[in-house]
């Protein structure tokens, strides 16, 4: 492949690495792909392309989206764990992204570092993809925006609700509101706030609450994730002390407006950043969400291996 080539390899690292026009395609793509499926097509755009998902933190969805996508699409994933490669016994990861690239199609990286899905996409002959880091979970967004889209058409102008931990995922709800022009309400303790520097080039359309209630009130989409994130264990019972009174349950919903949507990005911990009987309430999509993993990576898929090409 030549310097030039290379050069034009596109990434998706954080969302900020699409326009907003190609992201707005991307999940009305999703949407599209979705019906063809539903409806028994076969579309096999990516026959004799070969995944690399290398994965350093365990997963169901993204390995189960990324992998199903890629076999409807024709063409095959390739399931990688620290244990079964040199990635894991200190080979550098600009050697491995040299290698790897050279034999596959495109990349896809769970991993605990940012840093290191930056350092192989630097190094990489063929298009990376973020399936999570410590900082950010962009294709857990597009999944999101596609199912708002779908539920109750653009989220342009809307108010979205993050409640609980200043994660990856609130960082990249903040990417969101950016490039989906929507505004963010972001609650949760001050010692759990999210990226000080994205909030304050976001200032324009991201507000950080201390109170839940006040957050949600009137808001379009209700948002939380896990209180104690993979590799967060060992502060499980410090976490729960902090966050309590930022349990989304339905009467913390009922303070949104009347067609509010809450969302999961799962798994949920019962009880815990959601009530017993939240997942049950008509206003929950989190498994509609889930689903859409799939769509919306193809999709994804697509754009970068099809319409890049």
């Amino acid at each position: 492949m030549s310097a030039a080539n290379t050069m034009t390899t596109r990434h998706f690292l954080t969302l900020l690495d699409m326009t907003p026009a190609e992201l707005q395609g991307i999940i009305e793509r999703a949407t599209e792909l979705k019906h063809m499926r539903n409806n028994g097509e076969i579309y096999e755009p990516l026959k004799n392309r070969v995944m690399a998902m290398i994965f350093e933190k365990a997963s169901t969805r993204t390995r189960v989206s990324f992998e199903s996508g890629m076999a409807q699409f024709g063409g095959h994933a390739m399931f990688l764990s620290p244990r079964d490669t040199q990635l894991g016994r200190g080979e550098p990861i600009e050697d491995s992204a040299r290698v790897i690239s050279s034999m596959v199609d495109v990349v896809m990286i769970r991993t605990f570092s940012h840093e290191t899905v930056e350092t192989f996409a630097a190094h990489s002959r063929v298009p990376v993809i973020n399936a999570l880091t410590d900082d950010y979970h962009p294709c857990q967004l597009l999944a999101d925006m596609q199912t708002f889209h779908e539920l109750r058409g653009s989220i342009k102008g809307k108010t979205v609700v993050w409640v609980g931990d200043g994660n990856n995922m609130c960082n990249s709800y903040i990417n969101a509101a950016k490039q989906f022009d929507f505004n963010l309400h972001i609650a949760c303790p001050d010692e759990f706030a999210p990226n000080a520097e994205l909030v304050l080039k976001n200032g324009d359309r991201v507000r950080v609450f201390n109170d839940p209630e006040e957050a949600v009130a009137g808001a379009h989409m209700v948002y939380t994730d896990v209180w104690a994130s993979m590799g967060q264990e060992e502060e499980q019972k410090q976490r729960l002390r902090e966050f309590r009174g930022y349990q989304v349950s339905p009467a913390l919903m009922d303070l949104a407006a009347k067609d509010a949507l809450f969302m999961h990005c799962l798994p949920a911990h019962r009880g815990e950043e959601i009530s017993e009987d939240m997942m049950d309430d008509p206003r929950c999509v989190a498994f509609h969400q889930a689903e859409n993993r799939l769509h919306a990576q193809k999709a994804l898929l697509e754009f970068l291996l099809v319409k890049q090409a």
